[in-house]
């Protein structure tokens, strides 16, 4: 990664948009020259801009107000050693120049600079270039409209290699998946908190009540700030040999009385039109975090629910109704709590997968609570109690 002056990561001090009268600009300060990378992507029309490793010093739930033909910014780390900043354009948009520009004056810090111009549709996908997955081979070609070198460095980044399970294990293998990250902060709640950081904190307090059992090995598909695609969540599952698969994530709805935990599996027809909604806002992570989902292939096309994936299914089915019980006597559940839909996440065909709705970050009760150390230890209790049975049963029924 790079560094700074005094050996320590580059800072973001601050970040600003001004509308001009022929352009946008885009002002970043950062606390030491680095390079950048400019990337554009359609249907919606975004703006990328990678760094090397950031710091970042602005505050929780920070967003600056847009002007112009910009609509939205996202920043955070996307993979190790690289930080991503995302723009979002309600026009076609085009990058006339970007500049670094060096302390001056009473501006101590360095500056990021990138003026954005009005364009046309057929001109901006004429100029466009694609951004990868942070797993794609270093073979790909990754084209670039401008790149400053400064502190940059290449790196030959592996493939995916084919997922395969141990023949035989001494624990049972659990995989907690920490939604969103990064460049994706997911929801954000009444008072400011990211759904990232929730499910960060409680997936953790789950990993250490699970280790303290002795029963389990617990892989964590982040443990850290950093954007995980969803197909290579499923893969992290996938190679470790899961014998569960737990995602975690706090969402947010227009009705703010809304409140209460549930628990999905995955199915081909949702259970309600809110549950394909959410399904639909979570399968778009990757495109939050400004991937081209048009250049890379959906590993997971060739998933058919059918006769292959049904016992799969069915013990996902009699966790998730075990978890629905326990952790309703931890807090509140949602009517009807065990609910189904099309989670791109949850598609993995060999490992029995739920995704969990720890709350809506959209209410005060459920939000305070979710933030809350105490709250989150009971509902880790919970969860674990859960998977305390659902293995009883598996190791009863081997024995049989």
């Amino acid at each position: 990664m790079a560094l700074g002056q005094d050996g320590g990561m580059p800072v973001v001090q601050s970040v600003r948009v001004g509308q001009h009268p022929d352009h946008t600009r885009f002002v970043m300060e950062v606390s030491d020259n680095v390079g950048f990378k400019v990337t554009t992507l359609a249907e919606p029309y975004r703006v990328v801009v990678d760094f090397p490793e950031l710091g970042w010093q602005l505050p929780e739930g920070f967003n600056p107000r847009m002007y112009g033909a910009l609509s939205g910014f996202r920043y955070g780390l996307f993979k190790t050693g690289t930080s991503r900043i995302v723009l979002d354009a309600n026009a076609p948009v085009k990058i006339k120049q970007t500049l670094m520009l060096p302390p001056r004056g009473q501006v101590r810090n360095w500056r990021f600079v990138m003026d954005l111009v009005p364009t046309d549709h057929s001109s901006f996908m004429a100029l466009m270039k694609p951004a990868v997955y942070p797993d794609q081979v270093a073979s790909t070609p990754t084209p670039t409209v401008v790149e400053n070198r400064a502190h940059v460095q290449q790196a030959r980044v592996p493939a995916i290699l084919p997922p395969s399970k141990p023949a035989k294990k001494s624990k049972h293998v659990v995989v907690i998946d920490a939604g969103h990250g990064g460049v994706d902060p997911g929801a954000r709640g009444v008072s400011g908190a990211y759904e990232k950081h929730i499910t960060l904190a409680i997936a953790r307090q789950l990993r250490d009540v699970l280790q303290q059992t002795g029963r389990y090995k617990v892989v964590l598909t982040r443990d850290r700030d950093v954007f995980i695609p969803l197909r290579e969540r499923t893969a992290i599952a996938r190679r470790a040999g899961a014998d569960l698969f737990l995602s975690l994530h706090a969402d947010t709805l227009r009705d703010k009385s809304v409140r209460g935990a549930s628990v999905y599996t995955l199915s081909e027809r949702a259970s309600s039109k809110e549950a394909q909604a959410l399904a639909e806002r979570e399968n778009k992570a990757d495109l939050i975090a400004g991937v081209d989902l048009s250049s890379t292939t959906d590993d997971l096309s060739f998933i058919l629910l059918d006769m292959a994936q049904r016992d799969t299914k069915n013990q996902s089915s009699r966790f998730a109704e075990t978890l629905v019980k326990d952790i309703s006597l931890s807090g509140h559940v949602l009517r009807n709590p065990h609910r189904f839909a099309g989670f791109a996440v949850l598609k993995a065909p060999d490992v029995p997968a739920v995704l969990i709705e720890l709350g809506f970050l959209s209410n005060k009760h459920d939000e305070r609570a979710l933030r809350s150390k105490k709250h989150r230890a009971k509902l880790a209790e919970a969860i674990k109690t859960s998977i305390n049975r659902y293995f009883n049963r598996v190791e009863e029924a081997n024995r049989l």
